[in-house]
């Protein structure tokens, strides 16, 4: 009988923003410095994706960050 590990799964809010010259840079708040980018949508969440387990691997030792309040994010008008 063998044994299965089982992974625990964590939920960041990733933050895209689009670029000027194309692609998509992208954060998560909740991970400080966790920053990647990509060419299209899809590769870039496929980096933030790698980047957070590289990040999150780094503090094994450490305490894991928790998202602890959700993030909003809503359109502002400002008058000129």
């Amino acid at each position: 009988m063998s044994k299965r590990k089982f992974a625990n799964v964590l939920k960041y809010t990733a933050v895209f923003t689009p670029e000027e010259t194309g692609g998509y840079s992208v954060v998560i708040p909740a991970l400080s410095g966790c920053i990647s980018q990509g060419d299209t949508f899809e590769e870039a969440l496929a980096n933030i994706k790698e980047a957070a387990e590289l990040y999150l691997e780094d503090l094994k030792e450490s305490e894991i960050p928790e998202e602890k309040t959700p993030i909003v994010v809503s359109p502002v008008s400002v008058r000129l």
